[in-house]
């Protein structure tokens, strides 16, 4: 089949859903490449690289759209392009089914199948499709820039000869993944970085990124995100004002401010409101991940960024990712490639619409003529972490009862072991002759003695005990030889057979030997 990639319509939007480099490895699914001529160009791609990479260059949508059976676009698709689907095409795109009941209604009129990548389930088998996750962590870092971009002074703490400067001061509001690059980009900076979020599992995460977690003296049972799908959940009136209160707590003190808290299909919350930011110093900056929804600070201006009375800069840009278009574009057409590589199963360029695939019948919100979403809750679904006990401190008397029990039973063990042994051999002493009993004797002490010396050796300390070994391999091989001479045909294959076993132990270990002292030449 053909995919196919528009160039994007909606003004400022300079990703692309297909790179040269993901066309490639369509291609070995046994599909044709087809995007539309300057498609790419915004995120860095000429047209001349998709003909090297064994696309099609096609001059216009309406072309595009008619050769292409598979759609990938990154966008929310407008009226016109939603005309242009039919009952034989599959359009692969952001599509927003929560708040697009127009746009569902007019997928169902046209039979089309419609993917909507913001719906891949949060399963760990999806999360290769996971353009969410995969644009977030793109914005979190971006904003960081955006902030140095608008901060007046390091994010790392200085001492010169001109004077100290002081290391900035980082919160971030919300550790999804938009916040985790955030706090990691701000780290790594040099900036002392708090962070803050709903879920308190989310504290190693962020501790472990070398960020302080800010809690709440505020007593609740918080769902897990990894309950709610990944994303956190609603918190109740008397959470949200213990929040607020924690936050104009440190206001005063901090530089730059990061939100990103935002729930699918609401409202995003005002968590950074009105006098938080009056107690802000002069040449701070919020950057507002959730503009595009209301922004979690009050006075976000969405797409714009304005200067507040007190000299606090608030960045309400909408488009981080595609401030980043070529890194952007390179994680979003690998996310619609593997897409496409579980919708190519058998490699052969057919695609298999199979809708009892959690990962498809999440993804997808319009087939066939029906309107498909909202999806059934996946088969598999992400496990909630579970809170672990720690294990109970035993008093100094349970220590020692513990202690002098094992000894008990392992005393109890070795004399069972010694006595069930000293009767069979009284057993096999009553009917066997001498001479068998004095080699009987041999054989059991030598199985024990070798058993001490190599079986309970650790395995980093058996190269030294080559030449013990060797040694007793050298023995067996001797008394092989003196055996092979008799005329029990059965003995003679016993003795081959240990002279050849005894014969690999042996120039094994000097092989072995010869390779560990090479590590140690100079070459």
């Amino acid at each position: 089949m053909k995919i196919g990639t528009p160039k994007e319509v909606i003004d400022g939007e300079a990703r692309v859903a297909m790179t040269p480099d993901s066309a490639r490895q369509l291609q070995k699914l046994g599909h044709d490449c087809v995007i539309e001529s300057g498609a790419g160009v915004g995120a860095g791609f000429t047209d001349q690289s998709y003909v090297d990479a064994g696309v099609e260059v096609l001059q216009g949508a309406e072309a595009l759209w008619q050769a292409a059976d598979v759609i990938a676009k990154v966008r929310e698709p407008l009226d016109d392009e939603m005309a242009r689907l039919d009952g034989d095409k599959t359009l692969i795109s952001f599509f927003n089914p929560g708040g697009n009941a127009a746009g569902l209604e007019k997928a169902k009129a046209t039979g089309g199948t419609v993917i909507a990548m913001e719906m891949v389930p949060r399963i760990s088998r999806a999360q290769k499709m996971d353009a969410l996750s995969s644009m977030a962590n793109i914005a979190g870092y971006r904003a960081v820039i955006e902030a140095g971009n608008n901060f007046g002074r390091f994010f790392t703490g200085q001492v010169t000869a001109a004077g100290k400067v002081p290391p900035a001061k980082v919160l971030v509001v919300g550790a999804g993944v938009a916040g985790l690059a955030a706090i990691g980009t701000s780290t790594s900076l040099g900036a002392i970085t708090y962070a803050f979020d709903v879920r308190p599992e989310v504290a190693e995460q962020v501790e472990s990124m070398g960020a302080e977690f800010v809690y709440l003296d505020f007593e609740d049972q918080a769902q897990d995100g990894a309950a709610t799908g990944g994303y956190a959940s609603v918190q109740s009136e008397e959470f949200r004002n213990a929040q607020l209160t924690k936050f104009r707590e440190i206001a005063g003190d901090i530089d730059i401010v990061i939100t990103t808290a935002l729930i699918p299909n609401r409202p995003a919350p005002k968590l950074w409101l009105a006098d938080m930011v009056a107690m802000m110093k002069p040449g701070s900056v919020i950057v507002d991940l959730a503009a595009a929804q209301g922004g979690n600070a009050e006075g976000t201006v969405p797409d714009e960024k304005i200067v507040t009375e007190n000299g606090v800069t608030i960045v309400g840009y909408t488009d981080f990712a595609s401030r980043m278009a070529s890194q952007s574009s390179s994680l979003y057409s690998t996310n619609i490639r593997h897409m496409l590589t579980d919708l190519t199963p058998d490699k052969d360029g057919v695609i298999v619409h199979n809708m009892d695939d959690d990962v498809i019948r999440g993804a997808t919100v319009a087939h066939a003529g029906e309107i498909t979403f909202p999806p059934p809750p996946p088969k598999v679904k992400a496990i909630a972490a579970k809170s672990q006990e720690k294990p109970k401190e035993l008093t100094p008397e349970e220590v020692r009862a513990n202690e002098t029990a094992a000894f008990k039973a392992q005393t109890r063990n070795q004399v069972t072991l010694l006595t069930v042994g000293g009767l069979l051999m009284l057993l096999v002493g009553l009917v066997a002759p001498a001479s068998f009993i004095q080699h009987f004797i041999v054989f059991v002490l030598s199985v024990f003695i070798g058993f001490q010396v190599i079986w309970n050796v650790s395995h980093s300390l058996h190269t030294p005990l080559m030449a013990v070994t060797n040694a007793i391999s050298s023995i067996i091989i001797l008394g092989a030889v003196m055996q092979i001479g008799t005329g029990s045909t059965l003995v003679i294959i016993l003795a081959a057979l240990s002279v050849f076993m005894a014969g690999i132990n042996i120039f094994g270990g000097f092989l072995v030997t010869r390779r560990m002292l090479a590590m140690f030449q100079k070459s």
